[in-house]
């Protein structure tokens, strides 16, 4: 077993990656890493037999989309936009406009294969198009020549966190919807051999989350799309928290890439910063590094703070959050450093200040010359659920 590591390495999170390596072939640790459930943030994980639900994680098929658009930042009303988005799109669990949506993927979920996601239909009809909260976000953001660009980060929202608990249920010899804890952090992952019963269901359930998170982010940059009156130009969709068969040192293999993006030569993706920082349209390269990295790339810039760290600790009374400790961010501050950026800011938290995550730029450098930045984007408008948004599936 292999194991390749980028930047400096969290130990905890690197002690996660060799126990979820153990019956593995390779495993990659990206820059961006930090310690996880199971299986680290940032980490890819390479099986010959087998699949890993721990491994995917509970957000399945979670990932980012960037839209180049045909209009300039400079002739659009960044803060009435910024203002439609909030009211327009849903954060968190529920959804400000109710009308119902309509499209195709419902049909895959009421025709699966894995029949117990056929009864979850109306709850992912609720939630399509819907962006949760945690460090999910509709972000605005400036090229190099002042074109629009939208970004989004977000997953599968309850669908796939149920089918996620489902399987990890199954696992333990429960049925698919008994509760069960996640577990502690560091828990041996949970694995199914490839062929069998549980591995084949739990890869078409898979696959049919990640259509459902697809479709939710196609829908909500379209829906962004109209409120600024804009075309869509060019775009990059991709995504992490998901299993993958790919071709490695002539083996192959399923992989595991949990917060961890495919960056395969010519393959570009949209990389996230934080609320302040210059976020990067990227493009995986080939190199002796990258072949090693089994074409993985980051997710974003990665945590340095915990979220009970950053904003203290909240509880829930009647559906009212109340705040029992405070955490080391001033928020205030933070929003008024945002602001003085020239950045529109609607909603967030302290969990999501700009000094919980590393230095984008950094963590870039780490991974050297298996990538190249194609563009970098300024953020404009950040739209994310604010601290006291209820959400059970919060990421």
């Amino acid at each position: 077993m292999k194991i390749k590591t980028f930047g400096p390495v969290d130990d905890r999170a690197l002690e996660q990656l060799k126990r979820c390596a153990e019956k593995a072939e390779y495993a990659v640790l990206c820059a961006d890493h930090h310690p996880g459930y199971s299986q680290p943030i940032g980490g890819a994980v390479a099986y010959a037999n087998h699949i890993s639900p721990s491994g995917v994680g509970y957000d399945i098929a979670c990932g980012n989309k960037a839209v180049l658009t045909d209009v300039m930042v400079r002739d659009i009303d960044v803060p009435a936009v910024m203002d439609d988005i909030a009211r327009l799109i849903g954060f968190g669990v529920g959804r400000p406009n109710p009308d119902p949506v309509d499209h195709a993927v419902f049909q895959s979920i009421e025709k699966a294969d894995f029949r117990p996601l056929r009864h979850m239909i109306q709850m992912a009809r609720n939630q399509l198009g819907t962006v949760g909260s945690g460090n999910h976000y509709v972000d605005l953001f400036g090229d190099e020549q002042g074109r629009l660009w939208v970004g989004v980060h977000f997953g599968s929202r309850g669908f796939g966190h149920r089918t996620a608990s489902g399987f990890l249920a199954l696992a333990k010899g429960l049925k698919f919807g008994d509760k069960v804890g996640e577990g502690e952090m560091d828990s041996p992952p949970v694995l199914f051999e490839i062929e069998s019963e549980l591995g084949q269901s739990y890869l078409s359930a898979m696959h049919v989350a990640g259509q459902y998170a697809y479709a939710g982010r196609d829908m909500v940059c379209q829906k962004v799309l109209e409120i600024v009156g804009a075309n869509e130009v060019f775009s990059v969709h991709n995504h992490h928290n998901f299993a993958w068969r790919e071709t490695h040192f002539g083996q192959d293999l399923w992989v595991i890439r949990k917060g961890c993006t495919p960056a395969f030569p010519g393959q570009q993706g949209f990389v996230g910063a934080n609320m302040g920082g210059v976020s990067v349209i990227l493009e995986g390269q080939d190199s002796l590094d990258s072949k090693d990295s089994l074409y993985s790339t980051v997710h974003g810039a990665g945590r340095v703070m915990s979220r009970t760290k950053a904003a203290g600790k909240m509880r829930w009374v009647k559906g009212r959050p109340q705040r029992i400790s405070t955490g080391v961010v001033d928020w205030p501050a933070v929003q008024e450093t945002i602001r003085t950026k020239g950045i529109e800011l609607r909603g967030a938290g302290a969990d999501e200040a700009p000094e919980v995550y590393k230095n984008l730029d950094e963590v870039l450098l780490n991974h050297g010359n298996t990538v190249a930045v194609k563009h970098r984007l300024h953020p404009v408008g950040v739209a994310m659920a604010g601290e006291d948004t209820v959400d059970p599936y919060k990421d």
